[in-house]
């Protein structure tokens, strides 16, 4: 076994191209008795370098004493600089194969996670819903989800996984089937409060030091003309009527904070003509060149002068205008935003 602490090693790192003219009496053979008995008399060693750093040695050996002279050094340094530079390449292949594969592997897993955000937004009698959601990476902790618990009511949820990458993608996964499952079992407006502690709760267990979620959870009932939601941290949606604006805030910590806070519940009468938008920070947090947030003043501008126009229509010009702010500045979180308007 040969360590960087040998004396030979080190010697041969720092540049030297040492040669042991016999290895049957030199000290510096660790094993002298496995020499002898393999025949080993003579030995050189110097140091494969790539680019000034020690990456290996090279060691010749001989059965005869005294048999390396300064030709055979220089004939040894260079064939290890020629393998240097292949071990170097090898390394660099690999990894270049490696990262692929990763690449891949989060492609796939983003895929798979964009196939749990709705492609489409329900169709419901007397609502006109757009939503979208644009990732920044492959997979992250970004999602909006609907569920239709009857004929005129709808709930809708989206969260915001504090962080990012595959983590945040995994605990979004387990946080969206949490969700659907207590929404199918407590389907109706006046069990959000049940609902959302047991995903507090689940939140509690499952979330590590410095990670939590944001969510806004709320029941669209067409009936009754209302919407009932609880907000857990999240950024407050705003409702739209005539251009004056209500945020949607009711509501409490983000989840995974405290395992008994008491959540507040909010109901809210809708008009024919109201706007509801609902988003993730990512929105407004878009930042141009110069590290100028576009900013909720921004969006709220913009959505006030399209409430006359489709869900599907303000969606796009929103993200249209806060395009034309950021220019091609790279963005460094997820955006998921919903519009819901009452026809």
């Amino acid at each position: 076994m040969v360590s960087k602490n040998d004396t030979v090693i080190k010697a041969a790192f720092a540049g030297e191209a040492v040669v042991l003219d016999d290895m049957r009496v030199d000290r510096r053979v660790k094993y002298q008795e496995a020499t002898i008995r393999e025949g080993l008399v003579s030995q050189l060693t110097v140091a494969m370098q790539f680019r000034g750093e020690a990456i290996g040695v090279l060691r010749l050996y001989s059965p005869e004493p005294k048999h390396f002279d300064k030709d055979d050094i220089a004939l040894a340094r260079a064939v290890a600089s020629q393998c240097a530079v292949a071990i170097t390449n090898a390394n660099l292949y690999r990894e270049a194969i490696e990262g692929e594969r990763i690449a891949e592997q989060m492609r796939l897993a983003g895929v798979i996670q964009r196939r749990m955000i709705p492609e489409k937004a329900p169709v419901i009698p007397g609502l006109d819903i757009a939503a979208t959601y644009i990732p920044c990476f492959d997979v992250g902790g970004d999602f909006y989800d609907f569920l239709q618990v009857r004929d005129n009511c709808i709930v809708l949820g989206i969260a915001d996984v504090i962080g990012k990458g595959i983590p945040a993608a995994i605990m979004m996964s387990s946080f969206r089937g949490a969700m659907r499952a207590y929404a199918d079992t407590e389907d109706n407006k006046g069990c959000i409060k049940e609902i959302i502690n047991k995903l507090n709760k689940m939140a509690c267990n499952e979330c590590r030091n410095g990670e939590f979620i944001t969510l806004f959870y709320a029941a669209i009932d067409v009936k009754d003309m209302t919407v009932t939601y609880c907000n857990c941290g999240h950024e407050p949606p705003i409702m739209i009527r005539k251009e004056r604006i209500t945020e949607l805030e009711k509501g409490g910590l983000v989840l995974g904070v405290e395992p008994h806070f008491e959540y507040a519940i909010e109901t809210l009468q809708l008009k024919h003509g109201d706007c509801l938008l609902f988003y993730t920070d990512g929105l407004t947090d878009a930042a141009n060149f110069d590290g100028q947030l576009w900013g909720r003043q921004n969006l709220l501008k913009t959505a006030k002068k399209l409430t006359t126009h489709s869900a599907e229509h303000m969606l796009k010009n929103i993200l249209g205008y806060r395009r034309r702010f950021v220019g091609l500045a790279r963005q460094t979180d997820d955006t998921s935003i919903i519009i819901v308007k009452v026809d």
